[in-house]
Formats: C-alpha cells, structure tokens, sequence
C-alpha cells in the first residue's frame, strides 16, 4: 500500500464512532461496533471525517490505548496528545482494512460480516431473508432481516442466540435458523400479516 493511498472504499470496515474527548491528554471516547476488549489488538486505524476525507493525510494512526470506560470505549492515538488534537477527530469513523481486523476466537463472528447473508429455515430449507443489520439495546443481540419479499423498512428480529441461528457461515453467505414456534410471526410487519391471510382466503376459496 503506497503511503498517503488507503486501501479502496470497498476494503473498509467500520470499528468505531469517535466522540468528545476526556481529560487533557487526547484521549477519545468511541461509540464502538463490538465488545470493548476486542479493540485491545488493534495496533493501527484510518480515521475517516463525515465529508468521507481522511485524516492525517490519509496515513494511518498507531493505537496507544484502547480500553473499556464506563460503558463505553476510549482511544488514544499516537501524536494526539492534547485536547485540540482530539476534538479536530469528533465526529470522525474509525475504520481499519478488512484483513487487518483482529481474528477472531472459533465460534465468534463480527456481524458485519452476517450483512448480506441468505437466511434459511432448517426444517425445511426455504429461504427466509436476508440480514439487513443488526440492533444492540442491552439484553440480546438482535439481527435484522428483510423477509423473502418484503420491505427493507418493514425488519423481522431474530435474536442472535446458538439456539435459533444453529448454523452460521459468514463466507459461503449463509445463515441458517431453527426458529421456536411463532418468532418470524411475532416479528413479522402487520402488513405481512394481513396479505398472508388473504393469500390463505383466496386458496381457501
């Protein structure tokens, strides 16, 4: 990689959301995208501003300290030392190459990589949707799926847990679900609802 050329925008993964700064010394709190001792291996980011420009010439910024706060995650960078070098980074997306992320232990997936994945049902192997996103809110992590279908605004939530997602393969684009009985029914939009009954009334008929 030439110096000053960061990787193409299709190689990014975005890792954080930079805010205010704390105490004097330039470090920055993050809003992070995954737990807060992950971002302990991170040796190296490119920070992003919100016009899509990179900061510090496009070259990239070593990570001095990364580390649970609160609740939340702090940074400090090398050469951000003060609070005027920090507060020019606010606002600001922390993002790395996507063969530089920190692996992974077996078993443990980063959900950006689920973005895109088919969804199927187990039982009998018809596709359900496809993920959309994902929503943290404190209890469990939910993935969003556009139904087979349907809306990209009208999302099904499928909580992430072993017992439902019982295949999960990242590189071959497929997420693979044992749903208990009246989950997809429970998330599904009232509209999808309403035109499933029709459908069952007008075969009925």
């Amino acid at each position: 990689m030439e110096p000053g050329s960061p990787p193409p925008l299709e190689g990014w993964v975005l890792v954080a959301v930079l805010g205010r700064t704390r105490g004097l010394k330039g470090e920055i709190y993050a809003d992070g995208r995954d737990r807060p001792e992950r971002y302990a291996a991170l040796k190296r980011v490119w920070v992003r501003k919100p016009d899509g420009e990179f900061a510090n010439q496009g070259e990239p910024l070593a990570v001095t300290g990364a580390r649970p706060y609160k609740g939340r995650l702090l940074f400090r960078f090398a050469g951000i030392d003060s609070v005027d070098a920090a507060e020019s980074l606010t606002g600001c997306d922390v993002v790395v190459p996507r063969a530089e992320r920190p692996s992974l232990p077996e078993g443990e997936y980063y959900l950006a990589d689920l973005v895109g994945c088919g969804v199927f049902d187990r039982s009998s192997g018809r596709k359900l949707g496809t993920v959309t996103g994902w929503q943290e809110s404190g209890g469990p992590m939910l993935l969003e799926m556009t139904a087979e279908g349907g809306r990209p605004e009208e999302a099904v939530w499928i909580p992430f847990a072993r017992s439902i997602c019982v295949e999960i393969d990242p590189a071959g684009r497929r997420l693979v679900l044992e749903p208990p009985e009246g989950l997809l029914e429970l998330n599904q939009p009232a509209g999808a609802s309403q035109s499933a009954e029709l459908e069952q009334e007008e075969t009925a008929g």
